[in-house]
């Protein structure tokens, strides 16, 4: 077993880009839905909403640009748009399956934080046989403030009973290591190509760092 799993609870993954490799349909997905309006993609949007809720990032969507849909019907759209490639494009990050099955056999508690809606992580989940090892899923929609904020992680380490000191938290984005370090744990930096400048910084940031999670309960 991987040292940075000695004394832990719970492991809580973020899901884009840390447990599904999917980061790279969000912008694919955000110049197809300006493109609707003749809006073309601004180039520092995915550094303004990174770590944003789902509807946070609609709201963004409706304050920043030109849009006469309503947040609902923005967030419908979304919904949409990705749960096509999260059906048929999106796999796992290399290891996954293994990991969560090591994870399950040495009774460590596993857990969901993403700022993604409610219906794509549980879609995510169903269509790739997530389910049973997660006992906590919570969507940055359930908290009052996002990433880097802790309040997601924090709520999910409190749905599975374990202390935050004890939880180890795997994030591919600067915004989402930050809110792991600031709920007072560990977290592990993920290799992921959409966040590849920032990858000196987050290793800086975060405890540990894996390219994939093949390996990780080898003896």
């Amino acid at each position: 077993m991987h040292e940075m799993l000695r004394d832990i609870d719970a492991v809580i993954f973020d899901m884009d880009g840390s447990l599904v490799d999917s980061m790279w349909m969000w912008r694919a997905i955000d110049i197809a839905y300006l493109g609707k309006f003749g809006i073309s993609l601004p180039e520092n949007l995915q550094s303004e909403i990174e770590g944003m809720s789902f509807g946070e990032t609609a709201v963004y969507f409706k304050e920043h640009f030109p849009i006469p849909d309503s947040l609902e019907e923005i967030k419908a759209d979304w919904n949409r748009m990705a749960w096509d490639k999260y059906m048929y494009e999106v796999p796992l990050k290399q290891g996954i399956p293994e990991f969560l099955a090591g994870c399950s056999a040495n009774g460590i508690k596993l857990g969901i934080a993403t700022s993604n809606s409610r219906e794509l992580v549980e879609n995510v989940a169903k269509v790739h046989r997530l389910r049973e090892y997660f006992t906590s899923i919570m969507t940055g929609c359930d908290v009052a403030r996002g990433k880097p904020f802790p309040d997601i992680y924090l709520a999910v380490a409190e749905q599975l009973g374990a202390a935050p000191g004890r939880c180890l938290v795997f994030e591919d984005i600067v915004a989402g290591i930050q809110a792991g370090k600031n709920a007072g744990m560990r977290v592990c930096a993920v290799e992921d190509s959409y966040s590849a400048q920032d990858r000196e910084k987050k290793k800086r940031l975060a405890d540990y760092y894996i390219e994939e999670y093949t390996g990780l309960f080898s003896y």
